[in-house]
C-alpha cells in the first residue's frame, strides 16, 4: 500500500512547464532538472520517506515559489543546505547555501516541537512548485515571483490549479490551509480558491523573508503566531 510519501514523490519529482508559454524574459528555476538534479532528488526523496511514510493527513503551508538559495538548492521549501544538514540530518553534497527565510522557519519548527513533530502535522510547499528567474541589473539571474509578471501569472495559473488539486488527492486536509505571504500571494490564492472551492479556510501568515528583513526585532512574536496556528489546527 502506498504511503503519503510515495504519492507525493510521484508528483514532486515530475513537475513540468513544457506545455506553458512563458514570457521570453522569464527563466524557470527547476532544481529537479538543474545542474544538481540528482542531489536534489536524493534529498527530497529522503526527506519524504523520513517524515511522510504514513497515512496521516497534513495541513498544508504554501509559500510563493522556490527561490535560488532555499528550495532551489535543496528541493525543500524554506530549507537551505545549512538547515537541511543541521536540522533534518540530511547531508548535502556539492552546494552550500544560506537563506534568511530558512533561519526563521527552522526556529519556528523547533518552537513547534522539532522537525519530527512539526512534519507529522504539516506539509510545506509552494503555491507554484517551480520557481522563476529574470536577468538582474548586473546580468546575473535574480528570483522572480510568479505574481511579479502578469503574463507569467496568467500562464502558470492552470499549472497551479492542477498542483493544488494534486496535493489534495495525495491526502492533504481541506478544512484549512496556511498561505505564507499576506500580500499578493494571499490575494492570488484567495481568488483562485473562490473559483475552485478547494479549501474551506485560508489562514495567511507573514512571509519569513518579510519578518527577517523588516521585523527581525519582533521575530519571536511571528514565530509564536506560526506555532499557535499549527497547534490550533490539530485534529
Amino acid at each position: 500500500m502506498k504511503t503519503l510519501a510515495d504519492r507525493l514523490l510521484e508528483h514532486v519529482l515530475s513537475f513540468s512547464l513544457d506545455d506553458l508559454h512563458l514570457p521570453e524574459t522569464v527563466g524557470v528555476l527547476d532544481p529537479f532538472n538543474g545542474p544538481n538534479a540528482s542531489e536534489v532528488r536524493r534529498i527530497v526523496t529522503e526527506f519524504h520517506k523520513k517524515y511522510y511514510s504514513d497515512e496521516r493527513p497534513r495541513m498544508l503551508m504554501l509559500g510563493i515559489n522556490p527561490g535560488r538559495l532555499g528550495a532551489g538548492s535543496t528541493g525543500l521549501s524554506f530549507t537551505d543546505t545549512k538547515r537541511c544538514e543541521s536540522d533534518l540530518d540530511i547531508p548535502v553534497h556539492g552546494v552550500r547555501t544560506h537563506e534568511p527565510s530558512s533561519d526563521f522557519f527552522y526556529r519556528m519548527i523547533h518552537a513547534a516541537g522539532g522537525p519530527e513533530d512539526f512534519y507529522s502535522k504539516v506539509y510545506v510547499h509552494a503555491i507554484c512548485p517551480l520557481g522563476f528567474v529574470k536577468e538582474g541589473p548586473t546580468g546575473k539571474p535574480i528570483n522572480l515571483n510568479y505574481y511579479d509578471d502578469k503574463d507569467l501569472e496568467k500562464a502558470v495559473s492552470p499549472f497551479v490549479a492542477n498542483w493544488l488539486r494534486t496535493l489534495i488527492s495525495c491526502g492533504m486536509r481541506t478544512d484549512q490551509v496556511v498561505c505564507i505571504g499576506t500580500g499578493k500571494n494571499a490575494a492570488f490564492f484567495t481568488k483562485m480558491n473562490e473559483k475552485l472551492r478547494l479549501f474551506e479556510r485560508i489562514i495567511p501568515l507573514e512571509h519569513p523573508r518579510f519578518v527577517m528583513q523588516y521585523k527581525s526585532t519582533q521575530m519571536q512574536r511571528y514565530i509564536e503566531k506560526y506555532v499557535e496556528t499549527v497547534e490550533g489546527s490539530e485534529l
